[in-house]
């Protein structure tokens, strides 16, 4: 199995995953098992992608599928805030820059 630890794409999903399961326990009881579940499980798929990705040989369909988890997280986080999840407008600001970040550092992936 190839190494991932050391590609800054895994680096920042692990970081985004691990934001995104600690900024969800302040969410409502409500939003906690809805849209809370939603993001955690997209946050995971999308590391569990890059590692999927990094040890095929050929990448592009996996690349494809992180693109749309990507794009998934982001319309999700979207939400979180549009329905006030989110205790604070910090806590979606940076929700939303390490997706997008994360987005663009999957653009040289492809």
């Amino acid at each position: 199995m190839a190494q991932y630890e050391h590609l800054p794409i895994y680096k920042k999903a692990m970081d985004t995953a691990i934001y995104i399961e600690n900024i969800v326990r302040g969410f409502s009881r409500y939003h906690k098992y809805t849209l809370g579940t939603d993001l955690r499980n997209l946050s995971r798929e999308v590391v569990k992608l890059i590692i999927r990705a990094n040890s095929e040989r050929e990448k592009q369909i996996t690349l494809c599928m992180l693109r749309d988890k990507i794009e998934e997280l982001k319309v999700t986080i979207r939400i979180c805030k549009e329905v006030k999840a989110f205790k604070s407008f910090n806590s979606f600001k940076y929700a939303a820059e390490e997706v997008i970040n994360l987005s663009k550092q999957k653009k040289g992936c492809l």
